[in-house]
């Protein structure tokens, strides 16, 4: 028979007492570098927002065919020579942009629009060699968190993807009577890099918090904000797509009053492209027409989003609805005066710029909605 034990008896062991995992069980994985691959991510951010802004000035400037061949890697190096330069020129004096439009060019007017289109790939390529050179990084000192390497992967074969289609856009203007590259090669180009554009950001915001802190908030999410910015987010991604066809066949120069069109509200050629619904793609009127409407069901539902969100809790998510509102109504603004002044390139660049605020914007009111930060009673 055992002896009875002390109730007082020192139990106390050498054996130190097992710990729970700081965080919690949701981050006792491997949370790798997080904060360090959030600031990577808003470099490539801000390098992809600079090549949407230079590939804008570089469609503008009627410079996106000056180069007639896709060398995504001896075509880092620019022409080094006189003989050199004018194997270029020659070579663009082949497409029907100098044939039809730019016929009698000088070398110095050709070397202008050559520098335009050789710093947006140049931009490229430094584009893909930050990503690569962050992912390989991170990834070979194993910093990389769990579940991550996928979405990391995924923007690199992205930009990759995007390359491919900015030539397959560009050698769409290089044959056949096109002076200009495709308007819905074009849309296609500019969507993807707005897609890539909010990957980064929203992989970026995530990262700057921990995956515990990101649990929590979403337990708090505000689940109809979030449903609403998830359809203004879907809208204003449609009306960048509807502005780039309007850019493909420059049809904000054809129309110039406001709030009519030529003095009517839809113009009575809006229907005389054959088949029909080519004249929702290529005919001037009806794209610039269904460009304006979208635009007013954009703030119609961007002003209901705002009024929505003034119940919300939380001052931060407030906030962020405001800022899309502000973007909204400035985006709107700058249109207006694009379109008056017949879409010189100051204006319109400064009219793309904008749809970058507006889709982060609303991106970023989303993210509130969806994970909001916790905020004392004070």
């Amino acid at each position: 028979m055992s002896n009875k034990r002390s109730i007082f008896e020192d139990v106390a062991t050498d054996k130190p007492a097992e710990t729970a995992p700081k965080g919690g069980l949701i981050d006792a994985g491997k949370t790798g570098a997080r904060r360090a691959i959030a600031a990577w991510l808003l470099v490539l951010f801000a390098l992809v927002a600079a090549m949407i802004i230079v590939g804008g000035l570089t469609r503008l400037t009627d410079s996106g065919l000056s180069i007639t061949e896709w060398k995504p890697v001896t075509g880092a190096i620019p022409p080094m020579s006189e003989a050199v330069w004018q194997e270029e020129f020659a070579k663009y004096k082949e497409i029907p942009e100098y044939q039809i439009q730019n016929k009698g060019m000088s070398l110095s007017e050709f070397k202008v629009i050559y520098w335009w289109e050789w710093g947006h790939r140049q931009l490229g390529r430094i584009v893909g060699l930050v990503w690569a050179l962050g992912f390989f990084y991170f990834l070979l000192r194993r910093q990389i968190p769990k579940g991550w390497t996928g979405r990391l992967v995924l923007v690199g074969a992205l930009g990759g993807l995007q390359g491919a289609i900015g030539w397959w856009m560009v050698s769409s203007g290089l044959s056949g009577r096109m002076l200009d590259v495709a308007s819905y090669r074009l849309a296609t180009h500019l969507g993807l890099a707005f897609v890539i554009l909010a990957l980064l950001a929203w992989f970026a915001w995530q990262l700057q918090r921990s995956e515990m802190e990101l649990f929590q908030a979403r337990r708090g999410q505000e689940k109809r904000l979030v449903t609403l910015a998830t359809m203004l987010l879907v809208l204003a991604f449609v009306q960048i797509l509807s502005g780039a066809l309007v850019a493909g066949i420059d049809a904000g120069r054809g129309y110039i009053d406001w709030p009519m069109m030529n003095g009517e509200f839809l113009p009575s050629e809006s229907f005389d492209y054959e088949p029909f619904w080519s004249n929702f793609f290529e005919n001037p009127a009806l794209v610039q027409f269904n460009h304006r409407l979208l635009g007013y069901i954009t703030l119609l539902v961007t002003l209901y989003l705002w009024y929505s969100s003034r119940s919300s809790a939380i001052v931060a998510t407030r906030r962020a609805f405001v800022w899309v509102l502000a973007a909204v109504l400035a985006q709107m603004v700058l249109g207006i005066i694009t379109v008056l002044n017949a879409a010189p390139w100051q204006w319109a660049i400064l009219h793309q710029l904008g749809a970058i605020i507006v889709i982060v914007s609303v991106l970023h009111a989303r993210f509130s909605a969806l994970y909001p930060k916790a905020q004392t009673l004070r």
